[in-house]
């Protein structure tokens, strides 16, 4: 390979792999099936997709799935312009179309009645019917539907259907080990490894607490996010206040404990 042609290559989202993910990624697209990621806030999930989109050199669409999420706001709908009315596709019915990626983050957070519109497309059939214009789409093998969604948010009402997740391949994610996350700081934000080690060891003391007293883990994002404020001059106690620390609670003793952690860590 030229140099040339090395240049010409379009460069991959980074990401630092934590197990047999990628493999199970490329079984999975090779194999039409559809693919489950399921993993706690900011640990990687979206990052990953795109990574992997980019790898297979494929489209991708992204839906961030919501309460009042519709078949229609996936499939399509019509809508009233200059010349009458016309039809426009959903980001579920482009992805059929153009043999795309399609991304439902947080599935769980749809409505039930909305995500059955995937299920002709995660079995033997993979056809997409749109019964507005009459069209059944048989997807391509190019095409492939992945799904995402936080375990801990699970309950009675915000559960996964288990006849819709039993329609997929699953993988499951959580936060790097440390060596790893130290990694994932340093190649994205360029910080230097002992601020890394530093950051990833108060994740750590943060994350133990996450039982006790907080709903959310810190996450991988919001190590990032500090990493980044401090790797551009603010200063480290307050880039955790303002990355890690006020983001998981709005209580003010929790805030104080928390900022407890902090202080030990950095050595105050």
């Amino acid at each position: 390979m030229t140099a040339l042609n090395r240049l010409a290559e379009p460069e991959l989202p980074f990401y630092k792999s934590q197990g047999n993910e990628i493999n199970l990624f490329k079984f999975a697209y090779q194999h039409q099936l559809p693919l489950l990621i399921k993993g706690p806030t900011g640990c990687g999930k979206t990052r990953f997709i795109q990574h992997m989109a980019a790898m297979l050199n494929r489209s991708l669409h992204t839906v961030a799935c919501h309460d009042d999420l519709t078949a229609s706001d996936l499939v399509g709908r019509y809508l009233i312009g200059d010349t009458g009315t016309y039809w426009t596709d959903g980001p579920l019915t482009r992805a059929v179309r153009e043999g795309a990626i399609c991304y439902l983050d947080e599935v769980v957070e749809a409505r039930k009645d909305t995500t059955v519109v995937l299920h002709p497309l995660t079995d033997d059939r993979r056809i997409l019917p749109i019964e507005r214009t009459g069209e059944q789409l048989q997807a391509p093998k190019e095409f492939m539907l992945v799904v995402s969604y936080n375990p801990g948010y699970q309950n009675v009402l915000k559960g996964m259907k288990p006849s819709t997740r039993q329609r997929f391949v699953a993988q499951r994610f959580d936060f790097p080990q440390p060596q790893l996350e130290i990694q994932v700081l340093q190649g994205e934000t360029g910080i230097d490894n002992g601020m890394a080690k530093r950051l990833v060891t108060l994740a750590t003391a943060l994350r133990s607490l996450k039982d006790h007293d907080l709903e959310e883990a810190a996450s991988t994002r919001l190590l990032v996010y500090a990493a980044t404020l401090i790797k551009g001059g603010y200063e480290p106690l307050e880039a955790c206040r303002a990355a890690l620390v006020e983001p998981l609670t709005d209580d003010d003793e929790t805030t104080q404990g928390l900022m407890e952690v902090v202080n030990a860590t950095f050595g105050r």
